[in-house]
């Protein structure tokens, strides 16, 4: 897209981000797609580095997501290379080509085997990869690691993205201090069933990669597989989680001394989540849905998500219009359990219906007050069960077809 993109409102400042021990960096602009910008990012791994994946449930995924998938049952990883511009998606035997050509070059820049380089590619579906530009700046890349280099990371992977997204936290583990900091871009396409766009979190911890995997897995759900802008699920959904084990931690025997180490996960994840909504194309406002009562915690995701994907609703929240009957209706679709009058809806606190009517002696004016507002908060309780689930949407303005009305041009 040759239109930059002004920031969003709804856009947040970046923490600091210290290096982590065990990885460096490096960017590269090899005009992909964009002029004028870094497209390519290479990662360096210390030797031994252990890796976590989830990938997109979406049934045509890009040749990078499939590389991946292959070698992740290896556990190990030595370099990421990450492409803005073209998704390798739909490509056929030259995508996959492709993507091995990427990973043999960086393996021979990185001085280790092809098997431990994980890719990852975002931008235009069903374009050939110009691999051949991706190859001729690994070398470069790797003259050029740094390992103060996250902010670098963060943009060289944008896309429609607005701002660059990263988070940080610290923790204990094994009696050594250690942090965990991550990266992701994601804007448009987002409504992820696994994981959300292109994620990628590295710590300085020493964590078994089946460990690894398992604490990325159940942390995806409440952050990335809770939020959503469009609801369409992209082809390229990648999170990797890579653990260094730089920071000298005692080797981790049980899974349930990971505790505070998911609990630090967690937050940056839930960080990297809200700042992909936040960058929602177009997005003017940020919504969140707190849907309580329902038969369990799944059905509450899936109602709140029918929620947040509702154009009506999405519509309602732009126009700053107060009209709870589109909730209702989200929620009357979703196919889940419900009860129409024991449903009740409140927006910005103050509840509007209950029990099949409208409460009685409802005012409007803060509710108007409240939709004026950047960030617009639903409530929704079914009154039939104990599950419940928080997800995060966007409003849908007409900046979101101008963005991508004119994607390829």
């Amino acid at each position: 897209m040759a239109e930059k993109l002004a920031v969003s409102p709804l856009a947040l400042p970046l923490p600091e981000l210290p290096a982590v021990a065990g990885v460096r960096f490096a960017t590269a602009a090899a005009g992909i797609r964009y002029r004028g910008r870094t497209d390519v990012l290479l990662a360096e791994f210390a030797p031994g580095t252990t890796v976590a994946g989830v990938f997109t449930r979406n049934k045509c995924p890009g040749a990078p997501v499939t590389w991946c998938r292959n070698i992740l049952p290896r556990g190990l990883a030595r370099g990421l290379l990450v492409n803005a511009g073209n998704a390798n998606v739909f490509n056929g035997a030259a995508g996959n080509a492709a993507a091995r050509a990427s990973a043999v070059a960086a393996a021979r820049a990185l001085k280790c085997a092809p098997e431990e380089i994980f890719l990852a590619s975002t931008g235009v579906i069903g374009e050939p990869m110009p691999a051949e530009k991706i190859v001729s700046v690994t070398d470069s890349l790797a003259a050029g690691l740094s390992a103060d280099g996250w902010l670098a990371a963060a943009s060289a992977i944008m896309t429609t993205d607005t701002f660059p997204k990263a988070a940080t936290r610290t923790t204990t583990l094994g009696g050594r201090s250690v942090r965990i900091t991550g990266i992701a871009k994601g804007s448009g396409m987002v409504a992820p069933d696994m994981a959300t766009m292109l994620a990628f979190i590295v710590t300085d911890a020493a964590i078994p990669a089946a460990m690894l995997q398992t604490i990325l897995r159940q942390a995806i759900e409440p952050t990335f597989n809770s939020i959503t802008v469009d609801s369409d699920t992209s082809t390229s959904d990648t999170v990797l989680m890579f653990a260094t084990g730089a920071a000298g931690n005692a080797p981790v025997a049980r899974i349930d001394e990971l505790r505070a180490f998911r609990s630090a996960l967690l937050g940056v994840l839930h960080d990297l989540a809200q700042m992909v909504i936040r960058d929602g194309e177009g997005a003017r406002k940020l919504i969140e849905i707190t849907v309580t009562g329902a038969a369990s915690r799944r059905s509450a995701r899936r109602i709140g998500l029918a929620i947040a994907n509702s154009p009506l609703v999405k519509t309602a929240v732009a126009g700053e219009d107060a009209n709870w009957g589109r909730i209702v209706m989200a929620v009357g679709k979703a196919g889940e359990p419900a009860e129409r009058d024991r449903l009740a809806v409140a927006i910005g606190g103050v509840w509007m219906a209950r029990e099949g009517r409208v409460v009685d002696g409802y005012q409007e004016a803060p509710v108007v007050a409240h939709m004026s507002g950047l960030e617009i908060k639903i409530a929704v309780d079914l009154g039939i069960g104990r599950g419940s689930a928080v997800v995060w949407g966007c409003d849908l303005t007409h900046r979101y077809i101008d963005i991508n009305g004119s994607y390829r041009s």
